[in-house]
Order: structure tokens, then sequence, then C-alpha cells
């Protein structure tokens, strides 16, 4: 079975603001003096950045503290900085370039008064980037100024799901779902904590465990459904030898899929998504051998090839039609 991840999207913190510039609305008659507009306002602002990343660097803003008191204070035009780094460090990861991203949220951390958002996206950067020692530093600092931040623990889990220290992995998915129980947290969801434990529970074969997970994240009314849950959950079947619920599983795993492939925008993961729903058919196929049903085996194997005649897929469509025709 292959140990998987799913891609993560990016946690704590909300979409970048553009606020300053001028949105063009396709939808109305095009307007070649708004675009103009919109385009100087690009300009004005590249120029009011680099004018205050200049001066920040002449008079030492990013690391500089006025005096106040017994304390210390960051100064204003350090704190700017900081966010707008925070904030082009997001964008840049969003966009799949962690490098850079690592670079501006650096920059963010290091003017002096770091938040748990940045911690925590710079070690999701390093997790991108292999670099799990710096990911792992990361999200503990997160975890120091907020010992109740339930997405450094997931992200943590996460690292240690890659690493294959599972122990550790599930002491953190256990606090991620008791610090999400505890606070306001709309970042993640239940649904896909579950799953991830569900998912931990069935790498360490404890099978029990991983359909009651999955069971619970299907339960959950927020977030998007993930075939992969049912797909997964029918693993955990098979291996307690429920035949039955495991097919039913694939078939709904392949249902959802078809309700899904519509909204994909990429061909290429409609071809991972069409790709996995063969596969479903091949696995309940086998399954429905076992239990000799012949017939729903030969339906399933033929579903099957007709997906793998839509990828193109010569290699599979000869080896199912090879089965098929033992079945007869």
């Amino acid at each position: 079975m292959k140990k998987t991840t799913p891609s993560r999207t990016v946690k704590g913190a909300k979409a970048p603001k553009t606020a300053p510039v001028t949105k063009v609305d396709t939808k109305k008659t095009y307007n070649p003096w708004s675009l103009s507009i919109y385009v100087y306002w690009i300009i004005i602002l590249f120029f009011i950045a680099a004018t205050f990343y200049i001066l920040g660097r002449s008079h030492g803003v990013l690391n500089h503290r006025v005096p106040l008191g017994n304390s210390a204070m960051v100064s204003e035009e350090a704190l700017m900085q900081a966010a707008d780094y925070y904030e082009s460090g997001k964008t840049k990861l969003l966009s799949g370039d962690a490098d850079d991203a690592i670079a501006d949220l650096t920059t963010a951390i290091e003017s002096g008064n770091p938040t748990v958002d940045m911690y925590i996206l710079r070690g999701e950067a390093y997790l991108q980037t292999a670099n799990y020692a710096g990911a792992l530093d990361d999200f503990n600092a997160a975890l120091d100024l907020n010992p109740t931040s339930s997405v450094a623990y997931y992200d943590r889990a996460l690292l240690n799901m890659r690493i294959e220290n599972y122990d550790a992995a599930m002491a953190d998915i256990n606090n991620a779902l008791a610090a999400r129980a505890t606070t306001d947290e709309d970042v993640l969801q239940l649904r896909d904590l579950y799953a991830k434990r569900g998912q931990l529970n069935l790498w360490l074969k404890n099978w029990d465990g991983a359909i009651a997970d999955y069971t619970n994240s299907l339960a959950r009314p927020d977030g998007i459904v993930n075939p992969s849950v049912y797909a997964e959950r029918a693993e955990a079947y098979t291996a307690i030898g429920d035949y039955a619920a495991a097919i039913a599983d694939y078939s709904t795993a392949v249902r959802v899929i078809s309700e899904q492939i519509q909204g994909v925008a990429t061909s290429a993961e409609r071809e991972s998504m069409s790709a996995n729903a063969m596969s479903y058919f091949e696995k309940s196929a086998a399954l429905n051998l076992q239990i000799g049903n012949v017939n729903a085996a030969a339906n399933d194997l033929e579903s099957a090839r007709m997906i793998a005649f839509a990828l193109n897929d010569t290699e599979t469509i000869d080896r199912l039609t090879n089965l098929i025709t033992e079945l007869q």
C-alpha cells in the first residue's frame, strides 16, 4: 500500500489582500482608461515599496527597536514591512515558489516581532523543500508562542508522517483534535483531521481505528468529501475480511469522483482522478471474485477498461481485456 500525504493548502492565514489595486471587471465593457489606471497603480506601489525598503535598510528599520521605558517596541515601519513580507511569502508559497517564500518569511520573522502564522507558513515552505529540520524548528516555535495551535500540531503531524515517526505523528494529530475542539479554529476542519488520523491508523494496521476515524470524517458536514477516504476505508474493511463493505466503499468512491471530476480545472487532475477510479474498479472486481460474484467482477473490469480507453493506456487495456476474457 502506497503511503501518501495529501497535498496541503496553506493554513493559518487569510488570502493576501491587494486593496490598493483597482480590479478590472472582465464581465463589464472593456475600458482602456481603467486598465491604464490599474497599470499606473502597480508602478506607483512598486516605487513606494522600493522606497520604504531602501530607507529601511539605510536606517536599520528591519532590526531597529525604539526604547519605551524598560521595554522595547518594534518601529511602525518595521511592522509594516514584516506584514508585507509575510503576505509576499504567503503568495509565493501558494504559487509553488517555496524558496522565495522562505526568504520573505525569514525577513518577516527577523523583523523582531514574529507571529505564529509566520512560523507555521515558513515551516510549511521548509516541508515542501524537504528541509525537515527547519520545518520542525518552525512548528515548535509556533507552538511555543501558541500551545493550542491546531494548525501547528497538524503540520508537525504531517512532518512526522513524512519521516515515519508515527508515534509522534499520532500524538500531534490527537493534540490537533483536542486544540480544534476547544478553540474557534476555522482553518482546519474536523473532517480532514479525522481522515488524517484514519490514514495514520491504516498505516499502523489498526484497522478498527482506521474504520472508526474514516467513518467519523465522512459523518462531518464541513468541507468537501475526498473520495480517497472511502477507498482507504475500503482497504481497512478488506483487511478485516468485510468484503461487502469494502466493495460498497469502492463504488461510492467512484461515484464521488464522477461527481467531482466535472469541476476540475486541469486535464492533469482529471487524468489523475480517472486513474484512481480505474484502480478502484479493479480492486472491487478482485473482491467480487473473492465472494464468487463473477458477473459483478466482469462489470467492474469492463468499467475499468473503459476508463483505460479514455486515458489511452494501452498496457492496461490489454491486461484488462485478458482478464475479462478469462472470466467469460
